[in-house]
């Protein structure tokens, strides 16, 4: 019995490795803030809202394809070891994550060295 247990541990263990991160557990990469030293606070504001707005769809895309592949590794475990071969695991998709997130964070430090009255809000990031 303990036999068994330890296999379906460790099946558990080498299915979930493979699957995407969820958005809110991707780091975001480092961007420069003095890309942004030219730019007026309007523009500053301005590319903020269209990465927000582009970081809305990339993140919401990344948690579906973390749920699915969550799915996909729990039927691999219980029922179906062979549909483990189905999850995709991190992909482009999360290096563009991970650009957007630091793009903002550049963004952010730009505005702060401009003295911009600009409130960085992040959206709370859909529940899944």
């Amino acid at each position: 019995m303990n036999f068994k247990l330890a296999a379906i541990w460790l099946a558990a263990c080498v299915v979930t490795s493979g699957c995407a991160t969820k958005s809110e557990y991707i780091s975001g990469q480092y961007v420069s803030p003095l890309q942004f030293q030219s730019y007026s606070c309007s523009q500053v504001t301005q590319e903020a809202l269209r990465i927000s707005e582009r970081s809305a769809q990339t993140f919401s895309l990344q948690n579906r394809k973390a749920r699915n592949d969550a799915v996909v590794a729990s039927v691999a475990i219980v029922l179906f070891w062979p549909a483990a071969m189905l999850v995709g695991g991190n992909d482009a998709n999360a290096s563009e994550v991970a650009r957007l997130k630091g793009r903002m964070d550049a963004l952010e430090e730009a505005s702060i060295a401009k003295n911009c009255d600009i409130a960085f809000r992040r959206a709370p990031l859909p529940r899944l």
